[in-house]
């Protein structure tokens, strides 16, 4: 059926998105073990544990879930189904599963080995994944609303690009010239390119969809990621703080700021106003938004003793406090839609006969999850300015926090997960 645009008749089968769901909470427990027995990753975000950290949460826990939603976005939303999508679906869990544990180690041992099985596990996974979205994209009958997706697509494949040239560069395979600017300019690409413009692109769906709000301002959704790519391309011309790359960071912090503020008034305007803890998630994802912008913009201002502090607390901010929380309020609003929709859809049972989608995963649940995240935020973000033994007890108690709110969300998941198949769901 399609109903308000909505092709669910092209939905892909239920586990091709849920097995990249239940996988990805999997990789912050990873990444808090990680973090727990090697803290010298906030001393330095260039050091080994930061960077074998970082990826673990880009890639194993953002990339995860916003690959397994594009499955399902792009068929329903845009109306562009993924070719052969079973097995590009296990090709791409397959190749980041396994790709980004070999990488993370690869960068904490210093092993060109394992950076280079690594690198060619996930170039072997998501390039087919790539190119199956790259042609649903082209094929969509909304190229209006497909745009920032596009955008996206284009800057995983420029961040994936300049992963690889860094990790032949740092392992021998070549020469590489400055590889400082080119891992600032990877990371860009990766966080504000692929992050950023994935979560503003599905954002212009799911937000009106799912949490009954006015659509988003039609100059902000027709522009914003053309003003994000602008800012990306002018630090990638001068990326050693010239002229270009303070108007392109400011471009992108605009943007930023601009999409967080137009989000929370849309929201404060939704039509249902019964209290919804996925639209708390939402709400502090786009505070922290906010909070990371702002921190960018003042980096130059801030005394030199406090630049390494507040680039950890930046890019904490960022990917704790505003893509995970993003992602942990889609996947809230996402998993219980998509169960009982393939229930129904599957059993033909009436209204009342299956779990609704407050059942599938109960709000008390959410809510636990939500106060495990909120408490690990304010834990972790002004760590880094504290004195010596008040930061270590911030940084553990928050890490624990990190790592009880990722087993509470993957038991929530897996709630869904049996309620769908205990009232006759089939998965595949």
């Amino acid at each position: 059926m399609t109903v308000a645009g909505l092709s669910y008749e092209q939905a892909p089968p239920f586990a091709a998105p849920l097995r990249f769901f239940l996988i990805a909470p999997l990789f912050l427990l990873l990444a808090v073990g990680l973090a727990l027995f090697f803290p010298d990753w906030q001393a330095d975000r260039w050091s080994p544990a930061a960077l074998a950290l970082t990826h673990l949460i880009t890639l194993g826990y953002l990339a995860t879930v916003m690959l397994g939603a594009l499955l399902q976005i792009l068929p329903v939303v845009l109306g562009a189904p993924v070719p052969a999508v079973r097995p590009i679906a296990w090709f791409g869990l397959l190749g980041l599963s396994c790709g980004t544990p070999s990488l993370a180690l690869g960068f904490l041992l210093g092993e060109p080995r394992w950076l280079h099985a690594g690198t060619l596990i996930l170039a072997a996974g998501l390039t087919p994944v790539i190119v199956a979205i790259a042609f649903s994209l082209v094929r969509t009958a909304a190229p209006h609303i497909a745009w920032p997706i596009r955008q996206a697509a284009f800057a995983l494949v420029v961040t994936l690009t300049l992963g690889i040239s860094l990790v032949g560069g740092l392992s021998g395979l070549w020469s590489i010239p400055a590889p400082f600017d080119l891992t600032t300019l990877h990371a860009a690409w990766g966080l504000i390119g692929w992050v950023l413009m994935l979560i503003v692109g599905v954002a212009y769906q799911v937000v009106p969809m799912l949490q009954i709000t006015p659509p988003y301002p039609a100059r902000l959704s027709r522009w914003l990621s053309w003003i994000l790519l602008a800012g990306l391309l002018l630090v990638s011309w001068q990326v050693d703080n010239g002229v270009a790359t303070q108007i392109g960071t400011l471009l992108i912090c605009a943007a930023s700021i601009g999409f967080a503020v137009a989000t929370l008034r849309i929201q404060y305007k939704r039509r249902r106003k019964v209290p919804d803890v996925t639209l708390d998630f939402w709400r502090l994802g786009m505070a922290s938004l906010i909070l990371s912008a702002l921190l960018c913009l003042l980096l130059a201002w801030l005394p030199t003793t406090w630049q390494d502090a507040a680039q950890i607390s930046l890019g904490l901010a960022f990917l704790l406090g505003f893509a995970t929380s993003v992602v942990s309020g889609m996947l809230y609003k996402i998993v219980p839609f998509l169960a009982w929709f393939h229930l129904k859809t599957q059993t033909g049972a009436k209204v009342g006969a299956i779990p609704n989608m407050k059942e599938m995963i109960p709000d008390k649940l959410t809510r636990l999850h939500f106060r495990l995240h909120l408490a690990m935020l304010i834990l972790l973000l002004p760590a880094p300015f504290l004195p010596a033994a008040a930061a270590q007890f911030a940084t553990t108690a928050g890490l624990l926090l990190l790592a009880a709110g990722a087993i509470r969300q993957w038991l929530n998941l897996l709630h869904a997960r049996r309620l769908f198949l205990r009232f006759g769901g089939r998965l595949d």
